[in-house]
């Protein structure tokens, strides 16, 4: 292979035989159950990277099935995004992410910078109850109960959510392991198509854990929760803020 064609055709790893196809990233009835809960301010703050500010002590806690995603296939992710604020600009940032599958890891990880590691988080409906756990091999670290599509949600209100900016700190390490990347990621949801969108009465608890730490920002207060489903596409990302210029 000469070094043109290196050149031309890399753009993930292996080179002869990429974890994930290039984009765009389209996801259809990408399903989100999200807690809101209240934390512990000095907790936040020991997470948040500046130049973000946190703008209350709040934490999302989402579950998101994907049953069809171009390119990454069929999983189920779960994690903790942050509201914050950026130059003024009101947004979130995605302090951890939990799925099940390679191929989007090792997108999310090498395009956006997004905080993703291997374990098996799960939504399903038992009965009248929407429910949501994480294992870490056989550990329970996270588990969510809501009551299932009790009322309706202004669409107009979950879709300004969904519009606002992403922030990711995205981290690739040199050779000789220090930082070579290591840059605050600004990215969006586009073509969003909101197909219903539901609240009800929830329940969230957060387990120890050494290697999944979701509990470190405790939950101290249910404050609502969210249940809808959408098509989406997942937009590629630019630099807001370069850690490593001088």
């Amino acid at each position: 292979m000469k070094i043109e064609d290196v050149h031309r055709t890399a753009y993930s790893m292996p080179l002869t035989n990429p974890s994930f196809p290039p984009g765009p990233y389209r996801f259809f009835d990408r399903e989100y159950f999200i807690i809101t809960y209240r934390t512990d301010p000095e907790a936040l703050a020991a997470v948040v990277p500046e130049p973000l500010e946190v703008t209350e002590p709040v934490v999302k806690y989402e579950f998101i099935r994907m049953p069809d995603s171009t390119g990454f296939g069929d999983y189920t992710e779960t994690g903790q995004v942050i509201p914050v604020r950026f130059k003024g600009e009101e947004g979130a940032y995605t302090h951890a992410m939990y799925l099940d599958d390679e191929g989007p890891i090792a997108g999310g990880r090498e395009l956006w910078g997004f905080p993703k590691k291997l374990a098996k988080p799960k939504i399903e409906v038992e009965s009248d109850t929407l429910v949501g756990s994480l294992h870490y091999g056989s550990v329970l670290c996270a588990s969510a109960t809501m009551g299932y599509k009790h009322r309706t949600v202004d669409h107009d209100v979950v879709l300004k959510s969904m519009q606002s900016p992403n922030f990711i700190l995205k981290i690739i390490p040199h050779v000789d392991g220090s930082a070579r990347i290591c840059e605050l990621v600004r990215f969006h949801l586009e073509e969003i198509t909101l197909k219903e969108a539901w609240t009800g009465p929830a329940a969230l608890g957060l387990f120890p854990h050494a290697l999944c730490d979701v509990a470190r920002l405790p939950v101290r207060e249910v404050i609502s929760a969210l249940h809808f489903k959408a098509d989406l596409t997942l937009g590629l990302g630019s630099v807001a803020f370069d850690y490593m210029a001088k």
